[in-house]
């Protein structure tokens, strides 16, 4: 396992948005928020880094197909179809496809449109 600091940027990772509501006005306090829903493709040997938090942006995690570890902690897990996990204000991880065949999440989050677009 690669320690934090040696986490490598992202490469090998597609994401592109599905949907996406703006939480505003749907419920008082959540001005400049969105839900949105994004499906994530890490090919083997692929990484979603560097190291981030879910601050301000909690999210869920559904696995489609083939296999992604989540290193948090200093733990690494990994995860395979049918799976997920939640991503909440403690989480501070980066996730990578170890594997051979090309990875696939559906990933959910609220985030701040004015604060990050990634």
């Amino acid at each position: 396992m690669r320690s934090e600091q040696g986490t490598p940027e992202t490469k090998g990772v597609t994401v592109t948005k599905l949907a996406a509501v703006d939480l505003g006005p749907e419920i008082e306090g959540m001005t400049g928020r969105q839900l949105r829903m994004r499906l994530v493709t890490i090919e083997p040997g692929g990484v979603l880094g560097p190291v981030h938090n879910h601050k301000d942006r909690p999210g869920i995690v559904y696995i489609l197909q083939g296999t992604i570890t989540d290193h948090r902690d200093g733990v690494a897990r990994e995860y395979g179809p049918g799976v997920g996990w939640p991503e909440d204000k403690d989480t501070t991880h980066w996730l990578e496809n170890r594997g051979s065949e090309t990875a696939v999440e559906i990933s959910i989050d609220i985030f701040n449109r004015q604060k990050d677009e990634t």
